[in-house]
């Protein structure tokens, strides 16, 4: 099975699960489908594009921040094309998860001669970065939620796992085929190491060495604490982006800062299971809105607010940067392999 091949067959998967979560969540309000149709007519718009227009600086401060890693590996970006490439990574994403970051590295390698692992070293350094202010947020919220993180912990995770593990000792068939595969994943690792190794030393080995650049900007980056303040201020960028659009709802309107912050914690991870978080997004916000008390149609309304509203300003700038981006460079369009 060829790479293209196995990216279709994760695209439907994805694509599919995505469709699914939509369709459970639409089937169960249909039956209130007039009240909301009604709340998204009676939403206040104003509110709704104050969070687009701060999206999109998120987006720009990304691209901004962006030449910070690539700086100390000796390379830059142009700003017009480091907010196109980040705004078509976003776009991409809707397609196949992770497929963003791919896209984003080709366009900076065709249009500025970035190396495209050394590119991709400074994506994947983003990415710890993220991950890294992601734990923060944790804590954070941790910190401001801790009844209500418990509750949702126990309710969403901690019971499902006990009853997965407690029908798994109760078939001991099971517990034996799911041993009996861990095994032979590791006689499988086991025989292939050398296989492995080769591939370390050869062409591989080149891709991880340019991983290896990229990642090392961090520590050479020359202005440390105004990186710092740019991540914070990515971030802070989504939690408000989300936070205004509370007002766009009457049901919403009385959340605070508190609950924005579980919403966004919990919602990050919505763009895992299905491309661009279609369907998974609203599915567990509408179940965290739930949880807080607001009723049905406010807790359905207000995610497919946010999610389709983000859609819409991706969809658009990312349309306008794969045709805008040829034109500007029109002197640069020799790739660079």
């Amino acid at each position: 099975m060829n790479k293209s091949t196995k990216s279709i067959i994760q695209f439907v998967v994805l694509l599919g699960i995505g469709i699914l979560l939509v369709w459970l969540s639409f089937r169960s309000v249909w039956t209130e489908k007039e009240k909301i149709l009604d709340s998204f007519k009676t939403a206040n718009y104003f509110w709704v594009s104050i969070s687009i227009v701060i999206a999109f600086f998120s987006h720009y401060l990304r691209a901004f921040r962006w030449n910070y890693l690539l700086k100390p590996a000796g390379y830059s970006v142009k700003p017009t094309n480091a907010v196109g490439a980040v705004i078509v990574g976003y776009f991409a994403n809707y397609g196949l998860p992770r497929m963003g970051e791919i896209s984003r590295c080709t366009l900076v390698t065709k249009y500025d001669h970035v190396p495209f692992e050394v590119a991709l070293g400074t994506v994947i350094t983003e990415r710890i970065v993220d991950l890294l202010i992601l734990i923060i947020i944790f804590f954070l919220t941790l910190f401001a939620q801790f009844s209500q993180l418990k509750d949702l912990t126990a309710t969403y995770i901690y019971h499902p796992m006990m009853l997965k593990f407690k029908g798994i000792s109760e078939h001991p068939t099971k517990f034996i085929i799911l041993i009996s595969i861990l095994i032979i994943v590791s006689i499988g690792l086991f025989l292939v190491r050398k296989k492995i190794t080769g591939l370390l030393k050869g062409k591989l080995g080149n891709i991880i060495k340019g991983f290896g650049k990229g990642l090392s900007s961090v520590k050479d980056i020359e202005k440390k604490f105004q990186f710092i303040l740019l991540s914070i201020a990515i971030w802070a960028s989504y939690f408000y982006s989300l936070y205004v659009c509370f007002f766009a709802f009457t049901g919403t309107s009385n959340l605070g800062q508190a609950e924005c912050l579980v919403l966004l914690l919990f919602g990050t991870f919505g763009v895992v299971f299905s491309p661009g978080g279609l369907g998974a997004y609203p599915a567990i916000i509408t179940a965290l809105l739930t949880y807080y008390g607001v009723e049905q149609i406010a807790a359905f309304s207000f995610p497919w607010m946010a999610w389709t509203s983000q859609f819409i300003l991706v969809v658009t700038l990312g349309v306008l940067s794969l045709i805008l981006l040829p034109i500007i460079n029109k002197s640069n369009a020799n790739v660079v392999s």
